[in-house]
């Protein structure tokens, strides 16, 4: 306020001695050049007698603001609320996305140690686990009853089973802590008002996946604890359900992941036509590597479930032959490419083989 009324008192002052220089054009040239550096005088007065700490900016940087705000509006921000909030919501999924990660290697780990079919039960919310002797030795007696320890683990120790019991209740409880560690902060940036209608929708999404998760987990397991069709078969999840709980994780990942660029990193307006074509050159490559990626996965996936690992240990051929007889042997044809132990494996080892493949072409 205080600049504004020295810079008006300035101006009026300056105006009343333009006005009688115009009166005096018949005047002598050093009049006028009198009268200019009068001008100039009392410019130069006027603008020193300004406060200290005030400042008229100049033209420069006027533009070179006004140029970073016109990049700012033209981007597609997810956040609101300036660059820290555009900070704290990247670093929260930044860290959640890295989380997810991990619940892939631990749920890796528990399928490799056999410990996914330990527990007989599941609640949503979650329980303590076994505390006392007594406590164990129920739990003990409950995984008893399940087809995996009367036909694989039978004579299995108390210490044994305490083993296998804590890698599946370490990777329900991680899951259960990455469905806190998600919530608070969001209901927080929410509250707050950092987040955008379109990026609250999308984390929304993902958070319901999140907790479509656990029940997807256990309807895995509990195709698991169900008596096999043949007393010669070992008893393991369905190999479907298994699939599926590790396409929902992948997909819960990706989107995690995706959404954490974009906010770190906003899309810039469509105008913009180097960001267009290099968004078309990452499109072309990033979609068919991650189809391929994904392919691999859910492979991988039949092969876990049908424990098809174990069917041929030699390649490129299968025990003697390139192509086993009974690839095709289950009717309808289409069940063999995801049950038939064979099939899953030799289809497995040529995806992953014409990936390795085409890596090595591409470098």
């Amino acid at each position: 306020m205080f600049q504004s009324r020295v810079i008006s008192s300035i101006l009026k002052r300056n105006k009343a001695i333009l006005n009688s220089l115009t009166s005096n054009l018949k005047g002598t040239s050093s009049s006028s050049a009198s009268a200019t550096s009068t001008v100039a005088r009392s410019s130069f007065y006027g603008f020193r007698s300004l406060p200290k700490g005030h400042h008229v900016p100049s033209f420069r940087n006027m533009s070179t603001v006004a140029s970073v705000g016109t990049e700012k509006k033209g981007l597609k921000l997810l956040v609101t609320a300036g660059p820290r909030a555009q900070k704290m919501v990247g670093i929260w999924l930044f860290g959640s996305a890295a989380w997810v990660f991990s619940m892939v290697v631990l749920g890796g780990v528990t399928r490799l140690t056999r410990s996914g079919l330990s527990m007989t039960d599941w609640k949503f919310t979650g329980n303590l686990p076994p505390l006392s002797d007594e406590e164990w030795q129920q739990e003990f007696e409950n995984y008893k009853q399940s087809p995996e320890y009367k036909r694989v683990n039978k004579g299995m120790s108390i210490e044994d089973f305490k083993f296998i019991y804590w890698m599946e209740y370490a990777h329900r409880m991680w899951g259960r802590a990455l469905g806190v560690m998600f919530a608070l902060p969001f209901s927080y940036f929410l509250r707050k008002g950092y987040i955008t209608l379109r990026l609250g929708l999308r984390l929304s999404a993902l958070f319901a996946l999140g907790a479509g998760q656990g029940l997807i987990g256990w309807w895995m397991v509990k195709s698991g604890l169900e008596e096999p069709a043949s007393e010669y078969v070992q008893p393991r999840v369905s190999p479907y359900r298994l699939a599926a709980h590790l396409t929902s994780a992948f997909v819960i990942y990706s989107g995690l992941f995706w959404t954490t660029l974009s906010v770190v990193m906003p899309e810039p307006p469509a105008e913009s036509l180097a960001w267009v074509q290099g968004a078309a050159k990452v499109k072309r490559l990033a979609i068919p590597v991650s189809l391929i990626v994904g392919i691999t996965a859910v492979s991988g996936a039949f092969v876990a479930g049908n424990d098809a690992g174990h069917a041929y240990n030699t390649f490129p051929k299968m025990g003697d032959s390139w192509i086993p007889d009974n690839i095709f042997e289950l009717k309808p044809l289409i069940r063999n490419f995801f049950e038939n132990t064979s099939t899953v494996q030799r289809d497995n080892l040529l995806v992953e083989h014409n990936n390795t493949s085409n890596s090595v072409k591409s470098t």
